[in-house]
C-alpha cells in the first residue's frame, strides 16, 4: 500500500537495480562526465534501527502531506499512521531465552521498517540533493547506500560529507571518494573522462550456484546462465570486459556441473530473447549491448486474487509432469463451472533439507 507511493514519490533519486544505475550513469556521462570527474559511495550506518519511532511515523505522515492524500485504497491517512505507530512501538523479539521490546528502530525485513526508513531518508537528503543536482551532478540512493558523481575537488566532496553528518544526530554517513566506485552489483569508473563499468563481486563471492542435478524446477537451473549473461552485457561498456565475464561465468557453470551444451543453449535462448540474431564481435558490441539495456523490460503484472488462485506443492523430480496433468484434469472436471474463471497457477515450493533446519531461529 505505502511502498507504491514512496516510489512515485522519490523516483528521481532512487534506484531499485542495476541496470537501473547504469541507463542513469550513461544519460548523465554523455553531457557531464570529465577527466576530473569523481565519485562517490557513501554507507548510511545502521538505518533500521537508528530511526526514533515517532521521527519515523512523523516522516510517514510527511510523505501523505507531500502527496496530497487524504485516503490510501479507501483507508484514511489517520488510520494508516496509527497502525504504523502501533506497528513501530511493538516490536519483539527472542534472543538466548529472553524477550526484548524494540524501542528505536525497526524490525530488519519488515515492509512497513523499510518504508519509514526510506521516507525518513528522503526528507533528510532533500538539501544534499538539491546541492548535488545544482552543481550538475548525480545523486542517487537505494535504500542505505548512497551514490554520487559530481564535478568538485575531492576535498570539497569530503567537506561537504562532514558537514551533510551534523544535519541529523540519527544518520551517520560514511563515505568512500575517488575515480572509481562500487555501486549496487556494479562497479563504475572513470578512466580519462570515459565511463567505464563492468559487473562487480563482492570479496565474499563465491562460484556457487545451483547445482544442476539439485531437487529444483528445470526452469530455475536454466534462468541462472540466461540472468547472468544478460547482466554481463547490460553492465560491461567494453567487449573485453564482457568476454572476460561471460568466460568466467562459463566456467563457474561447468565447475557447478552444468553441461556446455546447457549452457550454450541458454545464451542462445537470452539472445535469441533479445532478437540478436548476429555474432557479437568488438565491431558491433556497442550496438548489441544498447539494443539490449533499451529493450523494454517487463513489468511485473498485478496478482487479481478473484481470478487466480496460487496452489503449491513440494517438488521433487518424480513431479515433473504433474503441472500438465494438473491443467488438464482442471479443465476436464470444471470447464463447465463457474469456478473456471478462476486460473489455478502452481508454484513449487523447495524440499526440507539440512540447511533449512539449522537457521530456523524460533521454537517449533
Amino acid at each position: 500500500m505505502l511502498r507504491p507511493l514512496f516510489n512515485q514519490m522519490a523516483f528521481s533519486t532512487t534506484v531499485t537495480s542495476g541496470l537501473e544505475l547504469i541507463k542513469r550513469l550513461q544519460k548523465w556521462s554523455s553531457n557531464n562526465l570529465r577527466s576530473s570527474t569523481i565519485l562517490c559511495t557513501i554507507d548510511v550506518s545502521d538505518l533500521y534501527t537508528v530511526i526514533p519511532h515517532v521521527e519515523g511515523v512523523l516522516s510517514l505522515k510527511s510523505m501523505l502531506d507531500h502527496l496530497k492524500l487524504k485516503k490510501v485504497n479507501n483507508v484514511r491517512t489517520e488510520a494508516i499512521l496509527r497502525l504504523a505507530r502501533f506497528v513501530m512501538k511493538n516490536n519483539y523479539f527472542k534472543y538466548n531465552g529472553q524477550y526484548y521490546h524494540q524501542v528505536r528502530g525497526g524490525a530488519m525485513g519488515s515492509p512497513l521498517a523499510l518504508t519509514i526508513a526510506n521516507c525518513y531518508m528522503f526528507f533528510y537528503e532533500q538539501n544534499i540533493i538539491r546541492q548535488v543536482t545544482n552543481s550538475l551532478g548525480l545523486y542517487l540512493r537505494f535504500i542505505d547506500d548512497i551514490f554520487i558523481i559530481v564535478n568538485w575537488p575531492q576535498r570539497h566532496l569530503s567537506k561537504e560529507v562532514d558537514r551533510w553528518n551534523t544535519f541529523d544526530a540519527n544518520i551517520k554517513l560514511s563515505a568512500k571518494i575517488g575515480l572509481h566506485a562500487n555501486f549496487l552489483d556494479a562497479h563504475i569508473e572513470n578512466k580519462n573522462g570515459q565511463l567505464f563499468t563492468c559487473v562487480y563481486h563482492k570479496p565474499s563471492y563465491e562460484p556457487y550456484y545451483l547445482p544442476l542435478n539439485s531437487i529444483h524446477p528445470l526452469r530455475m537451473k536454466k534462468n541462472i546462465p540466461f540472468a547472468m549473461l544478460l547482466r554481463a552485457l547490460r553492465y560491461c561498456s567494453t567487449f573485453e570486459s564482457y568476454l572476460k565475464e561471460r568466460d568466467n561465468l562459463r566456467m563457474v557453470l561447468i565447475l557447478n556441473h552444468y553441461p556446455i551444451q546447457f549452457i550454450d543453449q541458454q545464451f542462445n535462448y537470452m539472445f535469441g530473447k533479445f532478437n540478436v540474431k548476429q555474432a557479437i564481435t568488438s565491431i558491433n558490441y556497442q550496438q548489441v549491448r544498447e539494443q539490449i539495456i533499451n529493450s523494454a523490460v517487463k513489468v511485473k503484472e498485478p496478482i487479481d486474487y478473484g481470478h487466480q488462485m496460487f496452489i503449491h506443492f513440494t517438488y521433487c523430480s518424480s513431479m515433473r509432469s504433474f503441472p500438465k496433468k494438473f491443467h488438464t484434469l482442471w479443465n476436464e472436471y470444471f470447464s463447465e463451472s463457474p469456478i473456471n474463471d478462476v486460473s489455478p497457477i502452481l508454484g513449487t515450493r523447495n524440499v526440507k533439507n539440512l540447511q533449512r533446519r539449522l537457521v530456523e531461529t524460533r521454537d517449533t
